[in-house]
């Protein structure tokens, strides 16, 4: 066998489609491209991935967010383990933390990763935030009829009302210093009478 006797496989290869060749080849006209439009057009298939091809006003990158949506990720986010006050209720014992609530499945034991660095002064500087358990909020959804001790980083407006008038004490591990924090900041700048 010499080199000009090879030949590729049998079925291996296929002519290139001559389209726009007369009705007996059923592709004419339009040759399989439809009808009008960019996708009709020579070229179309090389467009980047972005393209969009509208009017710089709706493709501009102001819009990008808007577009996105839901995938928008907050920097500042922070996530809490929520617990409602009813399922506090119909547990045994009279003081709940952060850990007890880790040893009765009620939150997961992996801490937020990445915290603003207000909630790390919060919560008492760098090397307390790294080891500190999940961020837990008790919300005041049910109700309880006996005095309990709770420690969670926030609480609801109901959820401390209602502990409280039972006869309960709400321990808040990432309030504010007296004298700091949004609240002090708002009563500081409201007008002497």
């Amino acid at each position: 066998m010499k080199q000009h006797d090879l030949q590729p496989a049998v079925g291996s290869t296929t002519n290139r489609k001559r389209v726009g060749r007369g009705y007996g080849s059923g592709s004419v006209k339009t040759s399989g491209r439809g009808q009008k439009g960019q996708k009709a057009r020579t070229g179309h298939s090389k467009m980047p991935a972005w393209f969009e091809g509208s009017p710089s006003k709706t493709n501009s990158i102001k819009r990008q967010g808007y577009k996105r949506g839901v995938s928008f990720s907050n920097p500042n986010h922070v996530a809490f383990e929520v617990i409602n006050l009813g399922k506090l209720a119909d547990l045994d014992g009279n003081e709940f933390t952060p850990a007890t609530l880790i040893e009765l499945g009620l939150i997961k034991s992996t801490p937020s990763a990445v915290l603003p660095q207000k909630i790390i002064t919060l919560l008492g500087g760098k090397e307390i935030a790294d080891t500190t358990t999940p961020l837990v909020k008790i919300l005041g959804v049910g109700e309880i009829s006996r005095a309990i001790t709770v420690h969670a980083h926030r609480f609801s407006a109901s959820a401390k009302q209602k502990i409280e008038a039972a006869g309960g004490q709400v321990v808040e591990l990432m309030a504010w210093s007296e004298g700091k924090g949004p609240q002090a900041q708002a009563q500081a700048e409201e007008p002497a009478e």
